[in-house]
């Protein structure tokens, strides 16, 4: 029997659920929410120690934030999703803001404007509408480029430009964290070892943490972790935090600066789309499961709801794509769950909620676990590059139909891995342009969200 959606306070096209008054607890999901997040949700400290001037303790403040924005996407806004960071931008991110300068504060200044650039045009798609002719309108083969671009540039990020600062430091765990995470999650003899024995499906399940585990026991083994466990409560300092990153004490960006990462920020948001074309596939397979939980997808609201927490980020902490619609992985695991129907799980908004408005926050208060994972950080940020490499790697390989397109494709992607996004995105265009022609896509004849093919745009979300 069908019902309406789980309720809440509604507020404009938003809706409230409160957990524990709207929404049930489900362990299973606390218990990933805690951990899983453990090994993925603080892999970012690093690169806010060692780029952008914080404190180890600064950085895990911005994390807390970055975080209770990321459970507001269900909390607060009521978004279906299971959000997470618009992972395969991150490397051409990286590149960006480290490339404007070496001061700490103009690069935090880069961030804001990425940030508040893809705010502004969430919005303006958002309300228009304008977003799914976007996408439609853009050519095949300059969206596999974009995507291969992030590829290549994930993997320069690791294997060169900070190989020395992380995997040189702790090559052997990296490597093995890498083949652990990498051998369950996309090789093929393995998927027929997860289809015949239950175990092996249920580590794979896991998505990072296998990995993760290897490489704290094996790393002390061999000499490259030194574990320094300390007891008690941290108490985040969010307002040292707020005075070396929000740019209401470091300055907002300029107009040049804002209008220098358009491009990289318009990027980000083909990206978004495919994630959010992932999001509701994934629920509206699972919905012929559960007809007796209704879902509401809202491109509207979903729009409107990034734009506001891309926003807040750009103004308290600063650390794009931290903010995006979905975690594949994680969202994928929950709609499993779900589609086992009410014993298992009552409604997909309890499951949402359990693993992230229960179980993320609790990481940041925990000194024992947060230096316990300390020395593990720069190896959890290794893996998530290399694995959104290979996973936007195969997603962009996937979609050239022919041997033009797929030169286009590797030239389009090395340009944006090695040149300034304007640039980039400009020899991108041409490339298309003069080699394969403006090989749009076919217009679409379902409903709004329906305009990729989900295999081809869905990109893997690790953290």
């Amino acid at each position: 029997m069908s019902r309406p959606e789980l309720p809440g306070w509604r507020w404009g096209p938003f809706t409230f659920r409160m957990p524990f008054y709207h929404t049930r607890l489900y362990w299973p999901e606390l218990l990933q929410g805690i951990f899983i997040a453990a090994a993925t949700g603080l892999s970012l400290i690093p690169i806010m120690t060692m780029f952008f001037g914080l404190t180890f303790e600064e950085a895990v403040a911005a994390s807390m934030i970055h975080s209770i924005l990321i459970s507001s996407a269900l909390i607060v806004f009521g978004e279906p999703y299971a959000p997470g960071w618009l992972t395969p931008a991150l490397p051409l991110v990286l590149a960006f803001a480290i490339g404007i300068g070496e001061d700490p504060s103009l690069r935090l200044q880069a961030m804001a404007a990425l940030s508040l650039d893809f705010a502004l045009l969430l919005f303006v798609l958002g309300v228009t509408g304008l977003g799914r002719r976007f996408i439609v309108w853009l050519p095949d083969t300059l969206k596999a480029g974009i995507i291969l671009g992030a590829a290549l540039a994930a993997l320069k990020r690791v294997f060169i430009d900070d190989a020395e600062r992380f995997l040189l430091q702790q090559p052997i765990a990296t490597a093995l964290a890498c083949a652990v995470c990498l051998i369950f999650a996309f090789s093929l003899p393995m998927q027929r070892w997860r289809e015949k024995y239950r175990w092996v499906a249920l580590i794979a399940a896991l998505g990072l943490l296998p990995g993760f585990l290897v490489a704290a026991v094996v790393g002390p083994l061999v000499g490259e972790v030194d574990y320094n466990v300390q007891w008690g409560i941290l108490i985040p300092p969010v307002g040292d935090m707020w005075a070396k990153m929000s740019p209401f004490s470091i300055g907002f960006p300029s107009v040049g600066l804002m209008l220098q990462a358009m491009p990289l920020a318009l990027i980000t948001y083909i990206i978004l789309f495919g994630d959010l074309v992932t999001g509701n596939e994934v629920i509206l397979e699972g919905q012929k499961n559960r007809p007796d939980d209704h879902i509401d997808i809202n491109p509207t609201r979903s729009h409107l709801a990034l734009a506001i927490r891309n926003a807040l980020m750009g103004v308290i902490a600063p650390v794009f794509p931290t903010q995006g619609a979905m975690w594949t992985g994680v969202h994928v695991i929950i709609v499993q769950r779900w589609k086992q129907g009410r014993e298992a799980m009552d409604s997909l908004h309890s499951g949402l909620i359990s693993y992230y408005g229960m179980g993320i926050p609790v990481l940041f208060f925990l000194l024992p676990l947060l230096t316990g994972l300390q020395p593990l950080l720069g190896i959890a940020l290794s893996l998530t590059l290399v694995l959104t490499g290979f996973a936007c790697a195969y997603i962009a390989m996937g979609i050239p139909t022919n041997n033009a397109s797929r030169g286009a494709v590797l030239m389009i992607g090395a340009g944006l891995a090695f040149f300034e996004p304007w640039v980039g995105l400009l020899f991108g265009v041409a490339t298309t342009l003069l080699l394969v022609g403006w090989d749009t896509a076919p217009a679409p004849t379902a409903d709004e969200l329906k305009v990729v093919d989900p295999r081809r745009a869905g990109l893997e979300q690790e953290g």
